[in-house]
């Protein structure tokens, strides 16, 4: 059942958001990093990023570490709005908009937001297909000069609620999570059809092989994750010039 009021639905996305607190003051975290700069939980790295992981861990980043100077990309949808909520009670900056609705809006104010706050993205939302990367975070990348950051957690007990499109993850008590994150990805400021459509491809490699190795469905994924670079160099050469 869908709250139409948008006071029940501050309510009950605080309620919510109140719940998980509480359960996470049980819950042992941890970071994998391979720069230990793209550790959003650290209150004093240096660089602002897009940390790309899929919908159904959505709880984790919001409830992972502390929010230093974060924001997080919300279907512009009604739908969107309990989420919206949520992260404002947790101090992340909501930037409504999505793949369709409000989505060049949304993509212009992500531009300027992410040269002041990292940005959380679900590349596969908001209504999937699960686990398959839309190009939406590569584009903003390539507009941004910020880089993006896969991410996938492991968690050790967690109880799995089943949705229309995909699960969500909850951890359950005195469980433990582990973040992994992988090495950034520079994307060129004039990527064409074909990088961005590689781009994309390589960070689905990533994301798959990272989520098998933190699930624990392949014993062949070693970490850090060996996935061929696409256009790494050359994209790193285009952001340091545009930075300087």
């Amino acid at each position: 059942m869908k709250i139409k009021s948008p006071l029940l639905t501050k309510f009950a996305a605080w309620l919510l958001v109140r719940g998980i607190q509480a359960l996470y003051l049980t819950v042992r975290r941890t970071e994998v990093a391979i720069d230990d700069d793209t550790n959003p939980c650290r209150p004093n790295v240096k660089g602002r990023y897009l940390f790309c992981t899929w919908h159904d861990t959505i709880v984790m980043p919001l409830f992972h570490g502390p929010q230093i100077a974060t924001a997080g990309m919300v279907s512009g949808h009604t739908d969107g709005s309990f989420l919206a909520y949520a992260m404002e009670f947790l101090n992340i900056k909501p930037v409504r908009g999505s793949s369709g609705k409000r989505g060049v809006k949304a993509l212009k104010e992500a531009i300027t937001v992410v040269q002041d706050y990292h940005i959380t993205i679900t590349p596969d939302g908001p209504r999937g297909p699960r686990r398959i990367m839309k190009d939406g975070i590569v584009f903003l990348a390539a507009k941004s000069g910020r880089p993006i950051v896969p991410l996938a957690y492991r968690v050790s007990r967690y109880w799995k609620i089943s949705g229309k499109w995909t699960d969500l993850v909850i951890p359950k008590p005195f469980s433990k999570v582990t973040a992994f994150l992988d090495e950034p990805i520079y994307v060129p400021e004039k990527v064409g059809r074909e990088e961005l459509d590689a781009i994309t491809q390589e960070i689905q490699q990533r994301l798959d092989q990272m989520y098998r190795l933190a699930e624990g469905e392949s014993a062949d994924v070693a970490w850090p994750i060996d996935v061929p670079k696409t256009f790494r160099a050359e994209a790193h050469t285009q952001d340091a010039r545009r930075a300087a």
